[in-house]
């Protein structure tokens, strides 16, 4: 008996047709909210005692048999769907039946399994994500044996073309997503470069060693421990810091730190009644009594453990030395507070825009000591940071060797020129883009 339009097998047909379009959606709606909402506002959601959160949260702990189950899951449905459209289209229209049923399906599918959720979801990805986050995971458990199996699948064929997979490595990190995010915002409009470099700076104390931000030795201030103790406050005052190392016959033997503050209540202490110092109370006093203790730490340390040792110390101040314990330079709480919110100055600081002033023919007169990581996040540049610390350092790197007064360099889109040195060390540089 051929089927007709009033044939019950037909209408039931239809109708298994219809709930197949409907889990498709669902499918498609949810793949989409899952991976869409932030995990961040779900966080919080859950913390405010919503249990569809709870659950979206825990169904986006593995992506990948997430992912995997919904695309099972949609794919089943989609093409049980087109297979019941194309028999019953069949033995109606006969072999146009077949061509119907994939221009119907394909309309159906796009528009009511495809479009329509995925835009509402990602409309409120978040309120989607909770409310399909129960079912989709008794889904994931259902057929997490078959996905389970796939991707050990498609690990092996992989393999076999030579593409070697890491089974726990997620797609995505989640610095590089947060930090791809605030590119874009940026490129677009949206995020301010003073926000963005905020935060990628507080990402990258993780990755970066003290040794990348210290103050080299040969810029340190340092006070003789033997000297007269007079002559040791007058160099105190004199400096525009208020904690200085003390070291004695070497300054690679550093002994102490002075703190301004401490020197001058020693000082004040040793007054007699009419104002004046004490005479003999400052030919005994010894400015150790009052010095700090020095505090060394590795120069391989990271920004982000060195912040927590100083919070934990209660200490702004570190002597950085290295792996044979020789002194390389010093680092304070500000070095590192500085890469997230940029260069904090005070009246005793040198202004960055003396170390990079903008020439009449569009290049940039810059000092030789101004970090590589500085110059770019003032000018939005790539220059690459990985095998010196310095502009000066970068150019010497890529020369091979000291470059003299006037020579020229190209690389990396920049022609770099030399302008000024003093002995081995490059002072001054000319910076234009290419």
């Amino acid at each position: 008996m051929e089927t007709s339009f009033s044939d019950f097998a037909f209408w039931g047909t239809a109708l298994a047709i219809l709930l197949l379009l409907v889990l498709s959606a669902f499918f498609s709606g949810s793949e989409t909210a899952l991976t869409a909402a932030s995990r961040g506002k779900l966080r919080s959601a859950a913390d405010k005692g919503s249990a569809g959160a709870g659950h979206a949260l825990k169904a986006t702990e593995d992506n990948e048999r997430l992912i995997g189950s919904i695309l099972l899951g949609n794919n089943v449905v989609n093409i049980l769907a087109t297979s019941l459209a194309t028999a019953i289209l069949t033995k109606l229209f006969g072999q146009n039946g077949v061509a119907l049923a994939t221009l119907v399906m394909t309309l159906l599918v796009l528009i009511f399994a495809e479009v329509l959720p995925k835009t509402y979801a990602i409309t409120n990805p978040e309120t989607v994500a909770s409310r399909v986050a129960r079912p989709i995971r008794l889904v994931v458990l259902v057929f997490s044996p078959i996905v389970s199996a796939v991707r050990l699948l498609v690990r092996v064929v992989l393999r076999l073309f030579g593409v070697k997979t890491d089974p726990d490595s997620h797609i995505l990190a989640v610095r590089e997503e947060i930090a791809g995010a605030l590119q874009l915002g940026h490129s677009e409009g949206i995020v301010e470069k003073e926000d963005r470099d905020r935060i990628l700076g507080a990402l990258d104390l993780g990755d970066r060693t003290v040794e990348e931000v210290m103050l080299h030795r040969s810029g340190i201030e340092m006070i003789d421990a033997t000297l007269r103790p007079e002559e040791i406050m007058s160099r105190c005052l004199e400096s525009s810091y208020t904690r200085i190392p003390l070291f004695r016959d070497d300054q690679e033997n550093i002994v102490g730190v002075i703190h301004a503050k401490d020197l001058l209540r020693a000082m004040h202490k040793l007054l007699d009644s009419k104002g004046q110092l004490d005479a003999e109370g400052l030919r005994d006093f010894d400015v150790l009594s009052v010095a700090m203790p020095p505090y060394f730490v590795p120069e391989t340390t990271t920004l982000d453990d060195q912040m927590r040792m100083f919070l934990k110390r209660k200490s702004h101040f570190a002597l950085v030395v290295d792996e044979y314990g020789g002194l390389q330079g010093l680092i304070t709480l500000e070095d590192i507070i500085e890469e997230i919110v940029g260069e904090i100055a005070d009246e005793f600081d040198i202004e960055e825009d003396a170390m990079i002033a903008r020439a009449a023919d569009g290049s940039y007169m810059v000092d030789g000591t101004i970090t590589i990581r500085d110059l770019n996040r003032a000018h939005d540049w790539n220059l690459p940071d990985e095998e010196a610390n310095t502009v000066a350092g970068l150019v010497i790197h890529e020369a091979q060797m000291i470059p003299v007064k006037g020579q020229v360099f190209s690389f990396h889109g920049f022609r770099f020129e030399v302008m000024d040195k003093e002995e081995n060390r490059i002072t001054k540089l000319k910076i234009r883009p290419l």
